[in-house]
């Protein structure tokens, strides 16, 4: 069987600041990382490869050349192997591009029984990556997994958690999944997982290899811009009344008629 996991290298949103006068992100000095979701991705599939003999995972992932960094961590974490989609063609992507140029990827890979994907990067918090590439592809998506309960012949099922629950599916293979943090703990990397991992050469493609054409990818393929990202002004202080609930009730509806909110 074959597994491919979808992966993005994304800034430490404890550590993004919003240029004030551009209202950009400022990425200088800031540190990045494999996004969190994605980590609960991989490790459910190095998961369901410890328990499947004759399992492959892959790791594929769009970025800048310093994702091969991120990359290494996946196979530091026991990935058999990893792909970096990466060209200039592909900057300025929104989900739309991004969600066509991932499963050309994963197409090139070929034969994917499983594809696994973090719920939504921590970047952007769309959550639609996941459910796009498997509409690329043609294939069953089952979003928000949590639990993966049983690898059958040419189905897998799953729990898919609700707001105030959770359901159980079964979806035929090949598919689509999308991991929740509540799936699993990702395991750490290992010392020798380190080593193998930096004197392993990182496969990149761009859109040549991938057969898509410049106008179908990145910022020209992008229907959706962001315009401005901008940090919300602080709230004035808000006003504590004192008193009997009587008291405090007639002081409040004094404030809103001074409003004219009464």
């Amino acid at each position: 069987m074959k597994i491919v996991v979808c992966a993005k290298q994304v800034p430490d949103t404890n550590e993004v600041r919003i240029d004030p006068v551009k209202g950009t992100l400022i990425r200088e000095g800031v540190p990045s990382i494999l996004n969190p979701d994605d980590a609960n991705a991989l490790e459910a599939a190095l998961t369901v490869r410890d328990n499947t003999p004759g399992t492959t995972v892959t790791v594929v992932s769009m970025g800048p050349p310093q994702a091969k960094e991120m990359l290494r961590e996946c196979l530091a974490m026991g990935a058999d192997d990893v792909c970096l989609l990466s060209s200039r063609a592909f900057g300025g992507a929104d989900t739309c591009a991004t969600s066509t140029t991932i499963a050309a990827g994963i197409k090139k890979i070929g034969d994917a029984d499983i594809i696994f994907a973090g719920r939504q990067a921590i970047d952007g918090d769309t959550a639609q990556v996941g459910p796009q590439i498997a509409q690329r592809l043609g294939l069953p998506v089952v979003t928000y997994v949590q639990s993966v309960r049983e690898i059958k012949e040419k189905s897998i099922v799953v729990e898919r958690q609700l707001e105030n629950g959770f359901e159980v599916i079964e979806v035929t293979k090949p598919c689509v999944l999308t991991a929740v943090k509540e799936l699993n703990t990702p395991r750490y990397m290992t010392v020798k997982g380190i080593i193998d991992a930096y004197n392993t050469e990182i496969t990149v493609w761009n859109e040549a290899d991938l057969a898509i054409a410049p106008e179908d990818c990145g910022l020209k393929a992008s229907p959706t811009q962001v315009f401005r990202s901008f940090t919300p002004e602080p709230k004035g202080k808000g006003v504590m009344l004192e008193g009997s609930v009587k008291e405090m009730a007639g002081k409040l509806v004094s404030v809103f008629k001074e409003k004219h909110l009464l």
